[in-house]
């Protein structure tokens, strides 16, 4: 649960930050959230050289958000309700190749996404 005195930040994630034991990781608790979309931008591979990041999720290739402007172009996810302080472990998580931007979703609602700075 969320302090009630705690502003709420919305984050879409759309890889590694779904997963339970990086949540668990990353947060100390399962984060409950909402499905979504994000228009206009495509999933690429990103290659990670992080070490702690890599034993976190498992993995040593992510994806990464990547605007291209196509409306054909999705990215599904799901948005999750955290606290500023939430937010500050979330960007402690992320590698140095992705920024975090406030963009709209498909349902309307404006969330932070970690994507490509390079789009």
């Amino acid at each position: 649960m969320l302090p009630s005195e705690s502003p709420i930040e919305l984050l879409f994630s759309y890889g590694t930050l779904q997963l339970e034991s990086v949540q668990m990781a990353t947060f100390g608790r399962l984060l409950t959230g909402s499905r979504d979309t994000l228009p206009r931008f495509a999933l690429a591979p990103l290659k990670i050289e992080d070490a702690d990041v890599i034993a976190v999720s498992g993995k040593a290739e992510h994806t990464i958000a990547r605007f291209t402007g196509n409306d054909d172009d999705v990215i599904p996810g799901v948005v999750f309700e955290l606290t500023s302080e939430d937010l500050q472990h979330a960007d402690n998580y992320e590698v140095a190749d992705c920024a975090r931007v406030a963009l709209t979703l498909s349902s309307g609602r404006i969330a932070w996404v970690y994507v490509d700075p390079r789009t």
